[in-house]
């Protein structure tokens, strides 16, 4: 798993820029939009927390950061994590439903990111349109389920049951791998649970688990949940701002700077798949992140549904 090409030549990025090849043109649109956004959204040094409605001191934002950065480095490296590692974290110290909002920008640029990174395009949405029209329908139906309740910590417990759940069944199989097994109406219902998940709760682990089991090549792998998450988080982002009252200014540019913070770790962790990686080491490090997630989401809900 890897590659040799593990070293940046900017040179060459540049001039693919500039004759505006697919790559470079995802990957920079997708960074110059968040910057554009925390730029011209700011709301002033005094308004920094106004809308956080919690205590946030300044110990507390250098965890975020931190959080921000570990999990942009792991998205650069599995193609997933960014919002099972952040979600948790941020809505024990903010408004789980702000949290929602709030972390849909991230995950929305560094899946542009790294869909020009891996070349994921119009092949893929040709091929699979299926499982994207159905992740569709599900966003909708998450941002509705969003915006009339209170998602309170059920969703988020049944989501660590299925982490979990995976993560023992792949144990217990000793890592079952189904190579380049293909089934359009299974991926299609994952499809629209992912979207159900992700817009409702910023939590959705079903689609990465089912790519980890039937699909094995890397760039693929992690370009395939680029597209779907990107074509999610990007349905979440128009029905929030002109459907709901759930996007505020203030919300998209603290989106917004987060994911800037994000692209430290989102260069790091792009930087390290690039690497030559054993699979067997690989998959360990994927299984496990999902169980230490798994935990966390556990930590913060167990306590909430049943003491």
């Amino acid at each position: 798993m890897g590659t040799s090409k593990s070293h940046i030549d900017i040179d060459q990025f540049v001039a693919n820029l500039l004759n505006f090849h697919y790559r470079e043109v995802m990957m920079t649109s997708a960074t110059l939009a968040v910057i554009t956004a925390s730029i011209m959204l700011f709301p002033g040094t005094e308004n920094i927390t106004q809308g956080i409605q919690s205590d946030v001191s300044v110990g507390l934002l250098v965890l975020f950061v931190g959080v921000a950065i570990l999990a942009g480095t792991v998205m650069g490296m599995l193609g997933f994590g960014f919002s099972l590692i952040v979600t948790p974290v941020f809505a024990s110290v903010i408004d789980p439903t702000l949290t929602v909002v709030v972390l849909a920008v991230p995950p929305l640029m560094v899946n542009m990111f790294q869909m020009g990174e891996t070349g994921t395009g119009l092949e893929f949405v040709r091929e699979e349109w299926p499982l994207l029209g159905l992740a569709i329908v599900g966003t909708i139906i998450g941002v509705a389920f969003l915006s009339w309740f209170s998602t309170g910590p059920i969703v988020p417990f049944l989501i660590g049951l299925i982490v979990l759940g995976y993560v023992l069944f792949q144990v217990i199989q000793n890592f079952v791998v189904i190579e380049e097994a293909h089934h359009p109406v299974a991926l299609g219902g994952i499809g629209l649970i992912e979207g159900f998940l992700l817009a409702a709760a910023n939590l959705g682990p079903v689609l990465p688990a089912y790519f980890h089991t039937f699909e094995r090549d890397a760039e693929r792998y992690i370009g395939g949940l680029s597209m779907t998450l990107g074509t999610i988080f990007a349905t979440r982002l128009v029905v929030m701002a002109f459907f709901t009252d759930l996007m505020t200014p203030y919300r998209l540019w603290l989106g917004s700077t987060i994911a800037v913070i994000t692209i430290v770790g989102l260069l790091l962790g792009t930087y390290l798949r690039r690497l030559e990686i054993d699979e067997q080491k690989f998959t360990w490090f994927v299984i496990a992140l999902l169980f230490v997630i798994s935990l966390n989401i556990f930590r913060n809900t167990v306590p909430a549904l049943f003491f």
